[in-house]
């Protein structure tokens, strides 16, 4: 007997004649039909421990249709089902010409239960569907490997190989970043490879032969030209071309071979790989090395040491007023001001905005008076920019290294934990510094906030709540943002934050599933909402976990269908430094999303030194802008500031969502900026129910 010639048929429904009838019917198309029979939650719960092919829901003692579709998300289930009423009740889910609203390759809603021709097609349709799904993820499967493998040859490969999508580079191996004199991925990514290229001729050449690649034509693979470094410098270079895919995208690699690999360029290119060009500090990779050599020092005794993870606070802000060349310019003169107040240490640009400072065999007393120092000498600055004049904070982490620390990379987690600690405490402010103290992060801490992450997604115990948000466009508040709170069964009845629990969370691999817990409760919560007011929608904030997650978007399609969405029921919002870390695979997945109907935001939007061209990339419906815009808004500066980013945003065709509106001179202002969407505790606070305005 063959695979496909058995059926799992799950019958969700108080009529068990007509689940017979069904299978007898459908004998004439199978070998056999194993029929699964229920009408109540308890049994559905154990028939969902094994396989089935296709659902049909039609009455249950204790379920609605979208309570099904949120078992089957919760428990990440691709099965096929459709919703069957009986002729009487069916208007509502029929559209104009008297179709179900909703036919694809998962769901079928709604068909009239007695024309039962059109229920057993639609069975063997799904079925077939669900039989090319399961094909496609095997298939997957062998390519996602193939790519794993060939990307681990890249990324160890001696030649210098990158990734382009559109001209544009996603991703390339450390020659390449050390032949053009890049200090990391991150400050290559979104450049474009014509900008990698001297000459116009040979641009206008490059053009043609990229173009003819894309037709399809492999007759010449190969380009010789003069490229560029980040220095200005130029070299001869050989240019091949092949088809691949990351991450699952199909993508353009290119290999660069230099045409004359003399003793003098390669000394070059050593120095170039370890000195930051902007600044003439020692870049990241230069810092590593150095941290390697401390830490194995460390670990025999030799020396303590501390490490100053150095943050700018504000380059956000910097960018939209002043452009790259403001944010060029404090980053330099932040450098020169490190360099003087430092008098014995290593310092280093670890990346665009940030910096590292590592000293010896210092008390953590004059460690803390130095990273005081650091401090009001950074927030004391006045930084010229050509005949305009800006000041920046920073968030310094301090971290200590002895025999008994943990390795490099645990450090700079550790840093960035402290960083994210001074956030939450100063609410995205900074200027401040704090001291990681390992004792505040003992695992077994993390391992009962852990337990209690588990019990609240199995047993319901989150919260949510839910805060209007108005859309001036419209002059309603039908729009609601969704805040997922834990609370605690302490003495203190604490209720915990997502800044307070989702590092734990991450850890413990739990962030995408309290994604999918939060995506499915509340789009259960606007289900109700929508039989009142129709044109209710959700702002659903979501994780790393997520966006990476080629899933989403099935699941983002099944839940708005689920509760008779149109386009912008539901949208998504993803963190900009998340977009940032992964921003190809953000191109694709917004993509995605976008072709099921769900609408996208970019939240803490304006903290990125490229926030614009972010936006541009991966093209939102809508962004959310930072706390830190809205600090002393009525200051005409930062008033300008947020005009320029709100007006660069509008031009791209993405509104704009101004939140933290706390008092009434922050609410006259916010009207006059040109955003579309104002949110904030003067409007109205969040609230367990969501109440209609």
């Amino acid at each position: 007997m063959s695979a496909h010639s058995l059926l799992n048929l799950l019958v969700i429904d108080d009529d068990q004649l007509y689940a017979e009838r069904l299978v007898t019917m459908l004998c004439a198309y199978y070998d056999e039909v194993n029929l699964g029979f229920l009408d109540d939650k308890e049994e559905l719960d154990k028939a969902l421990r094994q396989q089935w092919d296709v659902l049909v829901f039609g009455k249950a003692y204790d379920m609605s249709f979208t309570d099904i579709v949120g078992t089957l998300q919760e428990q990440n289930i691709d099965l096929p089902m459709m919703a069957l009423e009986s002729e009487a009740t069916i208007d509502h889910n029929r559209n104009e010409d008297g179709l179900p609203t909703v036919i694809d390759e998962s769901m079928v809603k709604t068909l009239v239960t007695d024309e039962i021709n059109s229920v057993i097609i639609a069975i063997r349709l799904q079925h077939e569907g669900l039989r090319t799904r399961r094909q496609l993820k095997a298939l997957r499967h062998v390519l996602s490997e193939a790519e794993q493998r060939a990307n681990i040859l890249i990324k160890n490969s001696k030649s210098a190989v990158a990734y382009i999508d559109q001209g544009i580079h996603i991703f390339a191996n450390e020659p390449y970043l050390a032949l053009f004199g890049f200090e990391s991925l991150d400050s290559l990514l979104g450049i474009s490879i014509i900008d990698l290229i001297a000459g116009s001729n040979n641009v206008k050449d490059f053009k043609q032969f990229l173009r003819q690649f894309d037709k399809g034509s492999r007759e010449q693979v190969e380009f010789n030209f003069e490229s560029r470094r980040m220095d200005g410098s130029t070299f001869e270079a050989n240019l091949q071309l092949a088809a691949a895919t990351y991450e699952g995208e199909p993508v353009i690699q290119i290999i660069i071979q230099q045409n004359n690999n003399t003793a003098e360029i390669a000394q070059r290119l050593a120095q170039a790989e370890r000195q930051d060009s902007l600044t003439g500090l020692s870049n990241r990779r230069g810092f590593e090395e150095h941290l390697a050599t401390i830490y194995q020092q460390a670990q025999q005794g030799l020396l303590t040491a501390s490490l100053l993870y150095v943050q700018l606070d504000n380059i956000g802000k910097i960018s939209s007023g002043l452009g790259l060349q403001g944010v060029d310019a404090t980053t330099k003169q932040v450098a020169d001001k490190l360099q003087q107040l430092v008098d014995k240490g290593y310092i280093s640009r670890f990346s665009d905005t940030a910096f590292t400072v590592l000293v010896e065999n210092q008390s953590i007393q004059a460690i803390e008076r130095l990273a005081e120092q650091l401090r009001t000498g950074i927030s004391d600055m006045l930084i010229e920019v050509e005949a305009r004049t800006t000041t920046t904070t920073a968030s310094i982490g301090v971290i200590n290294i002895d025999r008994h620390s943990p390795p490099p990379t645990d450090l700079l987690d550790r840093a960035v934990e402290a960083i994210n600690h001074i956030r939450i405490e100063t609410a995205n402010h900074g200027d401040a510094y704090h001291v990681y103290d390992p004792s505040t992060h003992a695992s077994s801490d993390d391992k009962a906030l852990a337990e209690s992450l588990i019990n609240a997604i199995t047993h319901n115990q989150f919260e949510l709540l839910y805060q209007p948000i108005y859309d001036i466009n419209t002059d309603r508040s039908d729009f609601f943002e969704v805040y997922l709170r834990l609370p605690l069964t302490d003495a203190d009845n604490t209720v915990l934050t997502p800044d307070q629990f989702m590092t734990v969370a991450k850890a413990h691999q739990l962030h995408e599933k309290i994604d999918r817990w939060v995506l499915i409760n509340a789009c259960k919560q606007i289900s109700e909402i929508r039989k009142v007011q129709p044109d209710a929608r959700l702002l659903v904030q979501l994780t790393s976990g997520s966006l990476i997650d080629k899933k989403l978007p099935q699941v983002a399609s099944q839940l708005i269908k689920a509760i008779g969405g149109a386009k912008g029921a539901l949208t998504l919002q993803f963190n900009e430094q998340d977009i940032a870390n992964h921003l190809s695979l953000a191109k694709t997945q917004f993509a995605a999303l976008k072709a099921v109907d769900c609408q996208l935001s970019i939240n803490n939007f304006g903290t990125a030194v490229k926030s614009v061209e972010v936006a541009e990339f991966t093209q939102p419906d809508m962004t959310r802008l930072a706390r830190n815009y809205m600090e002393d808004i009525e200051n005409a500066n930062n008033l300008e500031s947020i005009k320029a980013l709100i007006a660069k945003t509008n031009e791209l065709e993405v509104d704009v969502l101004m939140p933290y509106i706390e008092g009434a001179a922050t609410m006259s202002v916010a009207w006059s900026v040109g955003a579309r969407y104002l949110q904030g505790y003067y409007l109205q606070e969040p609230s367990a129910t969501i109440t209609l305005g």
